[in-house]
């Protein structure tokens, strides 16, 4: 029935539809290799003439690990590492050996010649991994590395000069970005990409493909007025103000804009474009970003949290003056902002690679998109021991109270027999109300959320022992299993006939990975164990994503045990994933212009740094000056001064053209109002302008080296570079999407009027 399954799914062109019966077959063949395999003594030499996604490859490749790390590889794993060398996504389940999968296959990649970056979601799994893996890599010749934010330019240069390379997609992205403003090629960092393997490639190539890296330079204060997080303060929702139903965007009354003006004493606020902006991100702080929801408050800073993993977003701000708006929200000095120099997405960072391939426990949920954005196809690798979890029907609930109620009875129940139990929450406020009702009953719960992420290893080792109750935030992309009976299986019979770890959803996330990723961590290579999730209609998911739609009558007890309580549930999901792809899909349209406009830039720069294009060009627009100073200076220092003219210019005009970008994106939705295609007229404005931004390259660092005194600083002749840069990821599109923004925009315009 499984390769029926997969016949289908090809046959309709659906995720999933790779083939695996080839990479069976081989993998089989490898068996048969192993007593050979295992009476090899130089592995290295064997390797090299073995050619990586053959039988002989896998049987040696078997017993380095074996030899290396005491592991064998399953058939599966190997199965995976081979649909990683085809470059496929590989959706293995939880507790399947990924990490091994992906050595396997980078250690192929390199055989074959091939420089590999293995891409993670955080610094600590990038080590862990390069540290774990690297026995591995020394058995067949090769060498690994790892990079984190901590790790010096040298180190950074060391540790890409490995074969393999670890390294979150965070740092990967901005040594990428501090690359394209070197003006020496010795001070570049990052090779040429050639290979990335993801890890969590849902995570990485879906949830953070929306998330700009950006470098920044000019460091200067935020510039949010405190009076204005005051004002925001004393509005009331439904009477000063209205939030959309999906949460995502927020708008004065009439009642709201009379009591704004009122208060700033000013007649007509939409008058000031500058103070309709400020009010507006005071108000966005104020009413849609929740404490201890989507951001916290450490070491007197905001820090935001990743809605798909529960955790610190290190680095992560949201724009520059939203960031300030909560910084004065919550009476904090307003932290260091600057011009954006240049910026990345994560999509247009892992498109530069040659090869891309990934693994992760729920590809199939978002298939289309891995297909539709990187060219990706899925291949299912079934588990090496089948799934014996068993799933429970969601327990729904007419209110967030009875729900709650219900979770920490059940919790109690469970309890009370030994078994552990994981309990998944949806945000870090609920964690800790959740945590201090449970030792008020008594019950002592181990917290993992965002607020102390450090000890998170530790945690999650000792969440399978007998009567553990650990409650966390998100699971996606802990790296940590869970094994039964701890992290040293003492207790590992007992809790087995126990049934296992149980895992608790207090909730419904907006996309159903989330929900399968934590009930992931339960049933791992073949275990016992159990799950359900616990939903209200009250839930965010419910009243953002249907509306309008009320569940069935609830019993006494407040629990509700119709069947269309699941159908409405599993509805408000479905819209809750297209309006996310929606937007994912929007920011691509936009920023594959702009990525198209800078590999152009990026060629040139290349053929700027590493040759003698700049003292073409600049020849060829001023000969005599150029004469003149060869003759004065030689032509080996004259091709020095106008190689760092040029890069100067390019790299200002550059950041110029991208800060136009940005503000014509900012205001492109109005163009909707009349009847135009705000992408169409994007694409109208952001091509002319390109050309017209070479064109002043041009003519800036000709007036420069028409003016240039070789003898002092290019710096201290207009041509100063930022003294310091940093770097930061941002949440693009708060305010909603462009439809949103007209909407709200008109509505003002309307209430203007009244």
């Amino acid at each position: 029935m499984a390769r029926m399954g997969v016949w289908i799914r090809r046959f309709l062109g659906r995720p999933g539809d790779v083939d695996i019966g080839p990479y069976r077959r081989l993998v089989a063949e490898a068996g048969a290799l192993a007593d050979r395999a295992g009476r090899v003594t130089d592995l290295r030499s064997a390797l090299a003439s073995a050619p990586p996604a053959t039988a002989e490859f896998c049987a040696l490749m078997r017993e380095a690990a074996h030899r290396a790390l005491g592991l064998r590889p399953h058939d599966v794993q190997l199965i995976g590492a081979l649909a990683l060398l085809d470059g496929h996504v590989a959706e293995m389940a939880t507790g399947e050996g990924k990490t091994l999968v992906g050595a396997i296959a980078a250690a192929g990649y390199a055989l074959r010649g091939e420089r590999v970056h293995v891409v993670s979601v955080n610094d600590y799994l990038a080590r862990r991994d390069a540290e774990w893996m690297a026995p591995l890599y020394a058995a067949v010749g090769l060498t690994a590395g790892w990079i984190a934010a901590t790790s010096s330019p040298g180190e950074r240069r060391e540790a890409y000069a490995r074969d393999v390379t670890y390294a979150a997609v965070s740092e990967l992205g901005f040594d990428v970005l501090r690359d394209r403003f070197v003006t020496d090629p010795a001070d570049l960092v990052v090779p040429a990409p050639q290979v990335a393997i993801v890890d969590e490639a849902d995570s990485v190539l879906v949830d953070e493909a929306r998330v700009p890296l950006v470098l920044a330079g000019s460091a200067a204060p935020g510039t949010a007025l405190p009076e204005l997080a005051a004002l925001a303060r004393r509005l009331v929702r439904g009477y000063h103000f209205t939030i959309d139903g999906e949460g995502r965007s927020v708008h004065l009354t009439a009642k709201g804009i009379e009591t704004v003006e009122k208060a700033l004493g000013i007649d007509d606020l939409y008058a000031d474009p500058a103070m309709v902006t400020q009010v507006n991100l005071a108000l966005h702080a104020h009413a849609l970003l929740k404490r201890d929801v989507d951001y916290i408050v450490r070491d007197g800073r905001v820090h935001l949290i990743n809605p798909s993993r529960g955790r610190v977003a290190v680095l992560q701000r949201w724009p520059d003056g939203l960031h300030a708006a909560v910084e004065a929200k919550e009476g904090l000095p307003p932290s260091e902002t600057g011009e954006i120099l240049d910026s990345i997405t994560v999509q247009g960072l892992l498109g530069r690679y040659r090869r891309l391939c990934g693994m992760t426990g729920t590809a199939l949920a978002v298939g289309e998109r891995l297909r539709e954005f990187y060219g990706l196809r899925i291949a299912v690798i079934p588990p090496n021991r089948p799934c014996v979890r068993v799933d429970e029907p969601d327990r729904v609930y007419a209110t967030a109270a009875d729900k709650e109620e219900a979770i920490v009875a059940e919790i109690a129940a469970q309890h009370a027999t030994g078994r552990p139990v994981l309990v998944g929450t949806l945000d870090i406020a609920e964690s800790e109300r959740l945590a201090a009702r449970l030792r008020a009953r008594g019950l002592d719960a181990v917290v993992l959320n965002a607020k102390n992420d450090a000890e998170e290893a530790r945690i999650i080792a000792q969440a399978g022992r007998r009567g553990a109750i650990t409650v966390s935030t998100q699971m996606a992309g802990r790296g940590t299993d869970i094994r039964l009976g701890g992290h040293d299986g003492a207790e590992e019979a007992e809790v087995t006939a126990l049934g296992g770890l149980y895992v608790i959803g207090t909730g419904r996330h907006e996309s159903s990975r989330l929900d399968d990723q934590l009930r992931g961590r339960a049933g791992r290579q073949g275990d016992p164990g159990g799950s359900v999730f616990f939903v209200s209609g009250e839930d965010h998911l419910l009243t953002a994503y249907a509306p309008g739609e009320s569940l069935p009558p609830a019993d006494e007890d407040g629990r509700v045990r119709h069947r269309g309580a699941a159908e409405l549930i599993a509805h408000a999901q479905r819209v809750a994933e297209g309006v996310n792809l929606e937007i994912h899909r929007n920011t691509w349209r936009y920023t594959r212009v702009i990525e198209r406009q800078r590999d152009q830039v990026l060629g040139y720069r290349d053929r700027v740094l590493h040759g003698d294009a700049a003292a073409v060009a600049l020849r060829e627009a001023c000969p005599e000056r150029y004469a003149e100073l060869c003759a004065a200076f030689g032509a080996e220092a004259v091709g020095r001064a106008a190689r760092q003219i040029v890069l100067y210019h390019l790299d200002r005009c550059w950041s110029e053209h991208l800060g136009f970008l940005s503000d014509l994106r900012e205001g492109i939705h109005l163009r909707a109002l009349g009847r135009l295609d705000p992408l169409e007229e994007f694409n109208r404005e952001a091509v002319p302008a390109f050309r017209a931004m070479l064109a002043e390259v041009e003519r800036r660092a000709r007036r420069s080296f028409a003016e240039a005194d070789l003898t002092a600083d290019l710096a201290d002749q207009g041509m100063r570079r930022p003294a310091a840069t940093w770097t930061y990821l941002v949440q693009d599109n708060p305010f909603g999407s462009e439809w949103d923004r007209v909407l709200r925009h008109v509505a003002g315009r309307v209430r203007r009027r009244r």
